[in-house]
């Protein structure tokens, strides 16, 4: 454990809780994308299957199922509790055209040809792209509500601390996983723009946009 990677995982956390707050609070999951949760849902679920063949510590085992618990919970409130308020229309981004080829590619390339292995591999690439179609509707929606920004702006920003993180691993413990570091690198780069917009526009008192 490393500065970066336990403020990694608290801006993370941050972000999930902020995001069910703002379903609960509003009564509403208007500007959200159902879509991106379900794929958030099923990166936690294939990676920490492992819950049930090993035990790290128990701040690993206690993230692990928040991440999971909180994944699903916000599916239910989005796609149950809440349906009415749920922008389909909007949020149409075609999920299969990053589901298959993530999962071909999780097979062609791994650290070990076994189920446990692949289905980790698979969570990490689609982590990497899941945002997709959360940023794709925001781009079609032609903005995003304050608090959706501020969801975005802590999970990418949890990413970019991740990649600190393998820095510090790979100079102190001598570790380097370069699947993991390569779709930390991709999904950073995917946040790149709305940084720049978060900075320029949100914290500024302005809303956010994206160009159609």
């Amino acid at each position: 454990m490393n500065i970066f990677r336990l403020t990694g995982d608290l801006s993370h956390l941050a972000a999930i809780i902020i995001l069910l707050l703002k379903i609960w609070k509003t009564r509403s999951c208007a500007g959200i994308s159902g879509k991106s949760q379900i794929l958030f849902a099923l990166v936690f679920t294939t990676r920490y299957l492992d819950l049930l063949t090993s035990f790290i510590s128990l701040y690993n085992t206690s993230m692990k199922v928040i991440y999971i618990g909180c994944s699903y919970a916000t599916v239910y409130l989005i796609y149950m509790k809440f349906r009415a308020t749920y922008d389909g229309n909007h949020d149409s981004f075609r999920v299969e055209f990053l589901v298959v080829p993530v999962g071909g590619l999780a097979v062609l390339i791994n650290h070990d040809f076994s189920p446990l292995e692949i289905l980790w591999t698979f969570s990490i690439y689609l982590e990497s792209v899941a945002i997709l179609p959360q940023l794709f509707m925001i781009s079609k929606t032609g903005e995003a509500e304050t608090i959706t920004t501020h969801y975005l702006f802590c999970l990418g920003l949890y990413r970019a601390l991740y990649l600190f993180n393998w820095i510090w691993r790979y100079y102190f413990e001598g570790f380097f996983d370069m699947i993991a570091i390569v779709a930390g690198v991709v999904q950073t780069v995917l946040y790149c723009d709305f940084f720049y917009l978060y900075v320029t526009k949100v914290l500024k008192g302005k809303k956010l946009s994206l160009p159609a």
